[in-house]
Formats: structure tokens, C-alpha cells, sequence
């Protein structure tokens, strides 16, 4: 698989500011459970994209690819929640989810270029 730093890829630079914006955005929340909650899913998607890019495979690389997808779609879910229970207002809503929506289609669009070729 030719190597392609992690660092480069756009998907995880903005993977890495949705999880700094999340972390800034709830740093007064004191409901510690769901902070630390979304705050993990969060910090978890630029790191399986790095974790991924460093595989030797692109089976192995789709993999991890997955499970930050997984993590988007868990941050998704919490955003809303957090908008629901009054702890984001609606701009702040909209502008997280729509960036972690981006991050979801620009994984899946990595994914499926890993896909074998038939």
C-alpha cells in the first residue's frame, strides 16, 4: 500500500477541529459523564484514521476507517442529545453536526477507494 501520511489528509484535519471545537464548546459542562463520553468518541475519530493510515493493508486501513465512522455517527447522536437537553445551542448544533456529517461522507468516500477493484 503506498504511504500517505495521515497528517495530510484533510479528513483528519477536520476530524481533529470537531474534536478540539466539541472539547472548547462543553468545557463548562459539568455533567462530566456525558462530556467525557462525547468527548471520547470525539478524540476517537481522527485517531483511528491515523491508526488506520499506519496499517500495512488496506483491509486493515478500511477497518480502522470503519470504526471512525462509527465514532462520527456516536458523536452525531451526541450532539443532538446535547442540543435536546439544552447543553449546545442551535448554531453551535448545526455547525458541529454538519462538519461531522462532511467527516462521515469523506470516510466513506476513503473506505470505498480501498475497496478492491473488481
Amino acid at each position: 500500500m503506498a504511504y500517505q501520511s495521515y497528517e495530510n489528509l484533510e479528513v483528519w484535519q477536520k476530524a481533529i477541529s470537531l474534536s478540539t471545537r466539541i472539547y472548547e464548546v462543553l468545557r463548562k459542562c459539568r455533567d462530566y459523564g456525558f462530556k467525557d463520553q462525547i468527548c471520547r468518541a470525539a478524540v476517537s475519530i481522527p485517531s483511528n484514521i491515523a491508526e488506520g493510515m499506519e496499517r500495512n493493508s488496506k483491509k486493515e486501513t478500511a477497518h480502522f476507517l470503519h470504526i471512525a465512522k462509527g465514532s462520527c455517527a456516536e458523536v452525531r447522536t451526541q450532539l443532538l442529545i446535547a442540543s435536546k437537553i439544552g447543553y449546545l445551542d442551535e448554531s453551535k448544533f448545526e455547525n458541529l453536526k454538519m462538519d461531522a456529517e462532511s467527516i462521515s461522507r469523506m470516510l466513506q468516500g476513503l473506505i470505498k477507494s480501498l475497496a478492491p477493484k473488481t
